[in-house]
């Protein structure tokens, strides 16, 4: 991924030691560079040790900010001491970023407060929060009210910020690729495109009979045609897999990479169920995971919800994410359940995987028609899972999330497959049920439900539940 800018302000008052802010620059300065983030703040020399505290100084700041409008993701507020809350709102306000904002103030050293060291950032930062809300911005707090930038906790909350600010850029600008219509039988991926475009995630559609058509013209000797073939080749081993098929693939796959090319694409929905199978002889699940495996996630059925989320989560975590079904019970385990879909899961989910015929199409398409599946299973570590949907009726957008673990409990079966454990798994599904969600959801392997939850609902103002068990 790229790497992220931040902008920062540091916070003062006049009747508070101004070495204190001294101090928090470097601390900044040391935690940025930790995290190989780009930092854009006032130079010390600007003001008083680079901090904002007056009209003045909120003006200067925020003519910074704006020369670096396009590349700041996000705000760190940074309080050494009480810090004015005027100052703060006022540069956010001039700024007109519209990014994600943490707020963050120092404790006081000890019970014993002299004067010279003084900070008084615990009272501060309800002041500046309250401005805040008055301006109408939203922000992010600490895990504790007042913490030290050098400590560890402090550290994991601003990496979770930091997934925050790549989950709000990156949905504030996506734009997913529908190939295909919607299958006739999955009424449960409808969408509503205007509802997500009014949040700024755009859907642009290409009909497959386009694709078909490009991948036809496409000679066998064809340079660019060869370099795919390999890439396929070279992505997972298809022992038993014949050739004419493959170079079908390579073609299709071409002809979607150009396009997702020139339309930008960041994600991707196939109708893959089953037009490419009946029209093409192949099976697309191996081009998709070789999508997602390259952060540009791809979900099965025109999920375009399942895409966008997908894609929430690989910019929460920085890894490949898949889309799988609720497929099925786990013996009688009530917290435990079977993630699966044909196999289009990116190859880092598995320790081991191969090409294989999608085996539930092949009963009824012939094997020789739905090569290209991945055969899989994921081992035992944490996941995070999330879903969004868009109610039409009601005009807005629902989503839910929550962590658990994939474990290695025995599972004898094909496909891309995991067993996993969510605490209070039956509480999650009557929630699925009740709100009428999609049989689909996606999942990382990484805990990042709280910053999905924060994206999601803080920032782009959506309605989420946040399963704990």
């Amino acid at each position: 991924m790229e790497k992220q800018t931040l902008a920062v302000i540091f916070g003062n008052r006049d009747f508070f030691p101004d070495d204190l802010v001294l101090e928090a620059r470097k601390d900044i300065d040391d935690l940025f560079n930790e995290f190989n983030v780009n930092m854009i703040a006032l130079p010390q020399e600007a003001t008083k040790n680079g901090s904002v505290e007056t009209w003045a100084h909120s003006k200067e700041c925020a003519a910074l900010f704006k020369k670096h409008v396009d590349k700041i993701e996000g705000v760190l507020v940074c309080m050494p001491n009480f810090s004015d809350e005027k100052g703060v709102a006022d540069a956010l306000k001039l700024s007109s970023l519209n990014v994600p904002i943490l707020v963050q103030a120092y404790p006081d050293d000890s019970v014993v407060m002299p004067l010279e060291r003084r900070r008084d950032g615990f009272c501060g930062k309800i002041s500046v929060c309250n401005n805040l809300r008055q301006y109408g911005f939203k922000y992010s707090l600490t895990t504790e009210h007042t913490m030290d930038p050098k400590s560890d906790m402090f550290k994991k909350d601003f990496s979770k910020f930091l997934g925050v600010c790549r989950v709000v850029k990156g949905l504030r600008n996506l734009r997913v690729g529908a190939v295909g219509a919607r299958p006739n039988a999955f009424n449960t991926v409808r969408f509503s495109e205007k509802l997500l475009q009014n949040y700024g995630i755009s859907v642009k559609t290409i009909d497959l009979s386009e694709l078909f058509g490009k991948a036809r013209q496409m000679d066998d000797n064809n340079k660019e045609v060869k370099t795919k073939f390999k890439e396929i080749k070279d992505y997972i081993p298809t022992d038993g897999i014949p050739e004419e098929p493959l170079l079908r693939m390579a073609k299709f796959g071409l002809a979607l990479d150009k396009w997702i090319s020139y339309e930008d694409i960041n994600a991707t929905a196939l109708q893959c169920w089953d037009s490419i199978q009946v029209n093409l002889g192949i099976n697309p699940c191996t081009l998709m995971s070789m999508m997602s495996n390259k952060l540009l996630p791809s979900a099965c059925e025109v999920d375009i919800t399942g895409a966008v989320s997908m894609y929430a989560l690989t910019m929460a975590t920085g890894k490949p994410a898949a889309l799988v079904d609720w497929n099925n019970n786990y013996a009688d385990e009530s917290d435990k359940c079977v993630f699966f879909h044909c196999g289009n899961w990116a190859k880092s989910f598995y320790p081991d995987c191969t090409m294989r015929s999608a085996d539930i199409l092949a009963n009824m398409l012939g094997e020789e028609n739905c090569y290209g599946a991945i055969n899989g299973r994921v081992p035992a570590g944490p996941m995070s899972f999330a879903r969004i949907t868009t109610d039409d009726v009601a005009g807005v957008i629902h989503a839910y999330t929550g962590d658990g673990v994939i474990t290695d409990d025995k599972l004898d079966t094909f496909g891309s497959r995991a067993v996993v454990q969510v605490p209070g798994l039956q509480k999650l599904l009557k929630h699925i049920c009740t709100m009428g969600y999609e049989h689909h959801v996606a999942f990382a392997n990484s805990h990042s439900a709280e910053i999905i939850k924060e994206a999601f609902g803080n920032y782009m103002g959506w309605n989420v539940y946040h399963h704990e068990g």
